[in-house]
């Protein structure tokens, strides 16, 4: 039972992290030249995690953690 506690925890953990993180970066992208003149624009992206898969991670983690719980009971 010990290996599903420990696997609850780390499902609990990992899920926070998903809803949590985002991935930033940033693109130069050149908008006008002529010539030796050039004009350049900076794009930031960002990339998520669906929300859902956060929840679901958190959801299935408590799961495991509730039912660790209660069969050490018996």
């Amino acid at each position: 039972m010990k290996n599903i506690l420990i696997l609850g925890v780390a499902l609990v953990v990992i899920g926070g992290a998903v809803l949590g993180y985002h991935y930033t970066y940033t693109t130069q992208e050149n908008i006008l030249q002529i010539g030796p003149l050039t004009a350049t624009a900076e794009r930031e992206h960002t990339i998520a995690f669906p929300p859902i898969l956060g929840w679901l991670l958190i959801g299935g983690g408590a799961g495991m953690l509730a039912f660790a719980a209660l069969s050490k009971k018996n």
